[in-house]
């Protein structure tokens, strides 16, 4: 009987113990957790000191976190470079749905008919050439030609088969548009504002022109609340205060990537893969490209292409990016909407997001 009594006085005092330590632990957890607004601001912090401009945070529809840095402030409108791009593939949707275009495979060469007569340009879709797998040569990124002479490009591959990326086949998608609004007297950028922009509310601070025509892959300048804007409306399915303003079926479709390359849709970048099996093409000269040569460095749009924003990151996030570090994020899983403006810096996609949603700093 003293046996029993000194076994069970024993495991009384064992589980007691383990009661405490795992009481001590839990609070210990509890001490350190990090709270989302502390998340967001381990974000904020994390851009400022890489020349970051603002961060603004919408979750649900509403703004959780605001901050402008380095003597930007809510007033100021930033370019948006390559981000500018996103608009084209929002575009493609909207004349899909009106009946402009057929669909998204609908051949190029139905409106710009003198590519018929090229049996490699012939064969390109829209939708090839809005995720950039449609053989063009791409240009270089930091100088957009002219519609008429973005038309003229040659073709580098067979459509489908490499990923390349560059302004020229949005100056090219800029022409389809310019040629099938014509009877409505409109340019690609009064169709944009007419059909998406006006009825979401999104004020353009100022786009850049090229020979008359709207800088489809680079001319828009923005501020972060505007820019927020078209996150949300795309977080939100094409949804506008409870208007259906475009499709989500055909939205959904600008963030499937293709086999060429799983982690670019059409005008968005994807975080889909991580395993390198993007068939990217390695361009050569430009000014870009012959200081990253002389670095010894990966272009930036080559390494997303490859291994995606970030393996512990949503698989669902997908962004608009443009040079100087633009960003616009929309992580549908999470219920937000992102937009980090910067000029320029060492900058990382990836350092950003895990502090933002992991609360991660190593």
């Amino acid at each position: 009987m003293a046996n029993h009594f000194v076994k069970k006085l024993l495991y009384t005092i064992i589980f007691l113990s383990f009661l405490s330590a795992f009481g001590c632990s839990v609070k210990a957890q509890n001490k350190t957790a990090v709270t989302e607004q502390q998340r967001y601001q381990l974000a904020a912090n994390y851009s400022r000191k890489y020349r970051g401009l603002s961060v603004l945070i919408i979750k649900g529809d509403k703004t959780v976190f605001e901050e402008y840095q380095n003597d930007f402030s809510a007033d100021k409108a930033q370019m948006l470079a390559s981000g500018t791009k996103s608009f084209a593939g929002v575009m493609l949707a909207a004349a899909t749905e009106d009946k402009l275009v057929k669909n998204f495979d609908e051949k190029v060469s139905d409106t710009i008919t003198e590519w018929k007569s090229d049996k490699q340009k012939e064969k390109i879709t829209l939708r090839q050439l809005l995720s950039l797998t449609g053989g063009l040569d791409t240009g270089d990124n930091g100088k957009p030609p002219t519609y008429k002479d973005a038309v003229n490009f040659p073709v580098k591959y067979d459509a489908g088969t490499m990923f390349e990326y560059g302004p020229v086949p949005f100056q090219v998608f800029g022409e389809v548009m310019r040629r099938k609004l014509l009877s409505k007297k409109e340019t690609p950028l009064d169709y944009l504002k007419r059909r998406i922009l006006d009825p979401i509310g999104l004020k353009i601070a100022s786009w850049t022109h090229q020979d008359g025509q709207p800088n489809i892959p680079s001319g828009a300048f923005l501020t972060a609340r505007e820019w927020a804007k078209f996150g949300l409306f795309l977080k939100n399915g094409g949804k506008w205060n409870g208007k259906q303003i475009v499709s989500k079926k055909l939205l959904d479709e600008l963030v499937v990537g293709t086999k060429t390359n799983p982690n670019y849709g059409l005008t968005f970048w994807l975080n889909r893969s991580n395993d390198g099996s993007a068939k990217v093409a390695e361009k050569t000269g430009g000014r870009m490209q012959r200081l990253q040569d002389l670095l010894g460095i990966e272009g930036e749009t080559t390494a997303i292409s490859k291994e995606g924003v970030g393996a512990d990151l949503p698989k669902d996030l997908y962004m608009a990016a443009g040079a100087g570090k633009q960003r616009l994020y929309i992580i549908p899983s999470m219920d937000l909407v992102i937009v980090r403006q910067g000029k320029f810096g060492r900058f990382d996609d990836r350092e950003f997001l895990k502090r933002l949603i992991l609360g991660k700093t190593d």
